[in-house]
């Protein structure tokens, strides 16, 4: 065990957490087997249509004594049937983003439910702790999917925060896939990490397996930020971002940018395979990653490598 103020809230025993992936983590596997090893397995009901999600739900609810979340994404059109589905199954934790913590965290706190709200910046880190969450789960630019609109990397991120709210539990996320990020960033305060794209590179992870290809060739240098001004999203670099990026470099009207933008999709790409011109959404630590594993090794790589980084540093020696 590494016990932290995060794995003491949420009754994990390794302040591991697998980030709620669209398409990678909406089913069982992954989220059972990050569970079962000792982290923190989350199911990512953004894409999932209601049915798909209850069975999901207990899929693992039934699979595991140990606990579980979901992340949901609060954009989505129908996120209070969504709330109500969860309401009803009453995950361990949830872990919410894109929206205000206030919206649902009376109803999840009354069924038991901790709930962690997804942040990108110490002003909406102090608006989530006023409202009362149980920790903050803190985005750096290095992250897959959306990182922040400010692109304050992980690093300065988790700190500003941590400091910002020392009362409230963080995990930090973005760049982090092994061992030695783990203990960086419970160096800077954050009781744990989430980690994305390694789990991405995992054999219980539900995407095409070109997708997952396309993530062990990328290099740290091997993403792109595309869609300013559209939401802006992390993808390894292919056909789609050198178009984006040609467009928004010369300057092009809005409506070619969204057109270009929303042609392309992350379900092309995780479930079709199609990663020249899908969204092959992915952190800068895809360059860290070299092969698929099972998420349980994974998690135990992780630890290890957290063991060997604690004893590499040097010791503080009094002077004579």
């Amino acid at each position: 065990m590494i016990s932290t103020a995060v794995t003491r809230l949420l009754g994990i025993e390794l302040p591991i957490v697998q980030a709620g992936m669209s398409w990678a983590s909406s089913s069982s596997a992954l989220p059972l087997a990050v569970s079962g090893a000792g982290g923190l397995g989350v199911v990512a009901a953004g894409p999932m249509r209601l049915p798909d999600l209850a069975r999901t739900l207990d899929e693992v609810a039934a699979g595991t004594d140990r606990p579980w979340a979901v992340n949901l994404p609060l954009y989505r059109a129908d996120a209070d049937a969504v709330i109500e589905l969860l309401l009803d199954r009453r995950p361990p934790v949830l872990i919410a983003s894109q929206g205000g913590p206030r919206r649902y965290l009376e109803r999840f706190h009354a069924v038991g439910t901790r709930c962690l709200h997804v942040v990108a910046g110490t002003e909406h880190a102090r608006k989530a702790a006023a409202a009362g969450v149980d920790a903050l789960v803190v985005v750096g630019a290095e992250a897959g999917g959306h990182p922040p609109p400010a692109m304050v990397t992980t690093q300065v991120l988790v700190r500003a925060v941590v400091r910002a709210v020392p009362e409230v539990p963080v995990l930090a996320s973005g760049g982090i896939a092994d061992g030695a990020g783990l203990a960086a960033m419970l160096a800077l305060g954050a009781g744990g990490a989430q980690f994305g794209t390694r789990f991405l590179a995992s054999e219980e992870a539900s995407v095409h397996p070109g997708y997952k290809a396309a993530v062990l060739g990328a290099g740290v240098d091997g993403t792109r930020t595309v869609g300013r001004g559209l939401g802006v999203i992390r993808s390894v670099a292919n056909e789609f971002t050198a178009r984006m990026l040609d467009l928004e470099d010369s300057g092009a009207e809005e409506a070619l940018r969204r057109k270009t933008f929303q042609a392309s999709s992350l379900k092309d790409a995780a479930l079709h395979g199609d990663v020249a011109e899908g969204k092959v959404e992915a952190g800068q630590s895809a360059g860290l990653i070299d092969s698929v594993l099972p998420a349980a090794e994974i998690v135990a790589r992780i630890v290890e490598e957290y063991r060997a980084a604690r004893a590499a540093l040097p010791p503080v020696s009094a002077e004579n």
